[in-house]
């Protein structure tokens, strides 16, 4: 039997799903949470940008909620990796939203990539396992 993962996820939220078989339902077997990505703006940045001596305004082009939401991408690419070199992982479906899936897919290694059998750009991190797997092949 493959060992099968479907990782639902979006930017404050991955919950990991597993299936005993092909056919089977899913079942819950770890829910990761970034409450900072949750946060707004003001409350990730300590202060406005420097300034340069011509008076432009210095900083990163990136706003502090995209670096959280990167952030949290690497954290569920090493959870994966962890998984994969433990050999508890064999096939990956990816659900996620789609702001997370592209950031997500720039995070996972290129052995992790070779397993993503599938993927959905929806975000249903509020959904019930029953509702993500009708979404999915009868056959995984």
């Amino acid at each position: 039997m493959q060992k099968t993962w479907v990782l639902v996820a979006d930017r404050s939220r991955a919950r990991i799903f597993s299936t005993q078989t092909p056919k089977g339902a899913l079942r819950e077997i770890e829910d990761l949470v970034h409450p900072e990505a949750r946060a707004h703006e003001r409350d990730l940045t300590s202060d406005r940008p420097g300034r340069s001596s011509d008076r432009h305004a210095l900083g990163n082009t990136n706003s502090a909620r995209d670096q959280q939401a990167t952030a949290f991408a690497r954290e569920i690419s090493l959870r994966l990796e962890a998984a994969r070199t433990h050999g508890n992982l064999e096939r990956l479906v990816l659900i996620c939203a789609p702001d997370l899936l592209g950031l997500l897919r720039k995070a996972l290694s290129a052995p992790l990539e070779k397993l993503v059998i599938m993927t959905i750009d929806k975000n249903l991190t509020q959904q019930d396992a029953a509702v993500i797997r009708k979404l999915l092949p009868e056959f995984l």
